[in-house]
């Protein structure tokens, strides 16, 4: 038998020593034994609260030491209770905040923090629970939602996580965005047959006043769901049991409706206080312009060579403000918005510009002989208006020019076309920035700071009646009565909308959209002074238009019109058939 190699034999029992002796243990340390005054040593948990408390965070070698048996944990337990809380308690407010080696008091690392945008608060707070809790901080997030432009009328105690109002308020925005270049929304038509043909149109933060034919005003308030608004009742005299006179023009702001007839009476409603007027007041001869302010309670009227400003007294009586004698017929006239004090008027007559101010009347802001004015807007410190000139007679294209109120100087002259430009828009404009329509079918944005044009967008066929722009979108209407919304960005056209007569208003705001097609003929043809009937002219009377992009108002799109109406008419005629009760009480 082969032998077993020595490494892979088992190991037999060493036997015992002599006298049965055993091997003996090492030795065991004596164990050190606490004096009895010294404390027993506390928790880990202990320690590293007490360390916290004290500025610095202590490192932890290994577990907490047991506690000997038979110690009592009363007074131990309640030292911990009371450090816990203390500890969550400054924790909750922080009074120093670590930025590297340096501790800053809190106050002062929210004041570097005030100047990080989203992303870098995003970020910030990935850092430690510390940066996390001051780089959500409320002041913070109130502040970018200001800065952004959200949520402007709230106080910083209005919400309880401005974070989540931010992203509320961003993703609506972007909701939106997608709603307006895809033509995704409501679309209403706000008529009134028995007005017969659509005269002038105005609007103010989605309420719409039109005026008519037939001497009617009417209101629609298309921020509810019924669009329902009242018709405004003019003064009747003695002697006014005929036909009214035709609407010439219709204003409107934050409190008042303004309407003139062509007789030269105008009339101002209190939106506040019901359909009856609370001002009535007469021109001997036909208004060419009328002007009222986007706030406050200013109305300026041009009739003939007089330009007429009344205002209400503290007591609320109005009265004539002022009056300025004017050498040419006025074909514009505007308020300067935002003024303390006595109201200030800007009139364009002919190729005059005048500034029209109570302590200084008849100042001429422009005046070129044989050079008129084609259209005027103004803004609170600024006026632009455009230049019709001599054209291919002198080699001299037409112009927008941008006075300053404050100087009377030319600020800039922008645009270089030999189209006349028939409408401009400087007070809705972003800062800085112009937009104008012009005769040659174009709309152009203009740089005031550079005077440049930023873009140009052939837009129409007959010419640009009306135009607005945001800080990315542009929409403007033609002569020949189409509505086209443009990407200004990208200088393409998103989408159009036709209607038979030529567009003279556009309105929008973020989540609406308010356009009128005005017909240029009073009296069309066939019809008479003495027909009762409207609906024979209905292709002829005009149409007014009402979008709605919200994503919280595209419930209406499931209600028909005749279940929007009113119910105010009882009469039933072609394409309108009112009810005689509202639907929901049948």
């Amino acid at each position: 038998m082969a032998a077993v190699p020595a490494e892979l034999r088992r190991p037999q029992e060493r036997p015992e020593r002599a006298g049965g002796a055993k091997r003996p243990r090492r030795e065991e340390r004596p164990r050190e034994e606490r004096p009895r005054d010294e404390p027993p040593a506390e928790p880990g948990y202990l320690a590293l609260a007490r360390g916290l408390l004290a500025g610095g965070a202590p490192a932890l070698r290994g577990p907490a030491p047991a506690r000997p048996a038979g110690e009592p944990a009363g007074d131990g337990a309640g030292d911990g209770d009371d450090l816990l809380g203390q500890l969550i308690r400054d924790l909750n407010e922080i009074n120093e905040v670590p930025f590297f080696d340096v501790q800053l008091p809190y106050e002062l690392a929210l004041k570097i923090f005030q100047y990080l945008g989203r992303a870098e608060l995003g970020r910030c707070a990935q850092v430690s629970r510390t940066w996390k809790i001051l780089a959500e901080d409320e002041v913070l997030w109130y502040r970018l939602c200001q800065e952004e432009g959200y949520l402007l009328d709230m106080s910083i105690s209005d919400h309880s996580c401005w974070k989540v109002a931010l992203k509320n308020c961003r993703a609506r925005e972007h909701t939106l965005k997608y709603n307006w270049k895809n033509r995704i929304g409501a679309v209403s038509q706000l008529r009134y047959e028995l007005g017969k043909v659509l005269c002038d149109v105005h609007s103010w933060d989605g309420v719409v006043i039109a005026g008519y034919t037939s001497g009617e005003v009417r209101l629609w308030d298309t921020r509810t769901w019924d669009y329902t608004a009242p018709i405004l009742e003019a003064v009747q005299g003695p002697g006014d049991a005929g036909p009214r006179p035709h609407v010439s023009f219709v204003r409107i702001n934050s409190s008042l409706a303004v309407a003139a007839h062509e007789d030269g009476t105008v009339s101002v409603w209190n939106l506040l206080l019901g359909r009856e007027p609370i001002h009535h007041y007469q021109h001997n001869q036909k208004i060419q312009a009328l002007a009222l302010g986007p706030e406050g309670a200013a109305v300026a009227t041009a009739s003939g060579f007089e330009v007429k400003v009344e205002t209400p007294e503290d007591r609320g009586f109005w009265q004539t403000t002022a009056t300025f004698e004017i050498q040419k017929l006025v074909n514009f006239l505007n308020l300067v918005p935002d003024v303390t004090g006595s109201p200030v008027a800007v009139a364009a007559a002919e190729d005059i510009v005048y500034l029209l101010k109570a302590e200084d009347p008849g100042k001429i802001l422009h005046s070129v002989y044989g050079q008129p004015v084609t259209c005027l807007d103004v803004s609170a410190h600024e006026a632009a208006f455009g230049i019709k000139t001599f054209g291919w007679l002198l080699n001299e294209p037409n112009q927008i020019l941008l006075y300053n109120l404050e100087t009377n100087q030319c600020l800039t002259k922008v645009g270089n076309s030999i189209g006349d430009f028939t409408c401009v828009n400087l007070h809705d404009s972003p800062p800085h920035m112009l937009v104008a329509g012009n005769k040659d079918r174009k709309v152009r944005v203009f740089d005031l700071r550079g005077g440049e044009s930023v873009c140009s967008l052939y837009a129409h066929q007959l010419g640009v009646s009306a135009v607005q722009m945001d800080d990315w979108k542009i929409v403007s209407g033609g002569e020949e009565g189409l509505v086209c919304v443009w990407d200004q960005r990208m200088g393409t056209k998103l989408w159009e909308m036709h209607a038979r007569h030529p567009v003279r208003h556009v309105w929008f705001n973020s989540h609406s959209l308010i356009t009128a097609n005005i017909p240029e003929e009073r009296n069309p043809r066939g019809s008479s002074s003495a027909d009762d009937d409207p609906a024979v002219h209905r292709k002829y009377r005009g149409i007014i238009y009402s979008y709605e992009f919200s994503g919280e108002q595209l419930a209406g799109d499931s209600v028909l019109p005749i279940c929007r109406s009113s119910y105010d008419e009882l009469t039933g005629y072609n394409y309108n058939i009112g009810l005689a009760m509202p639907y929901d009480s049948i």
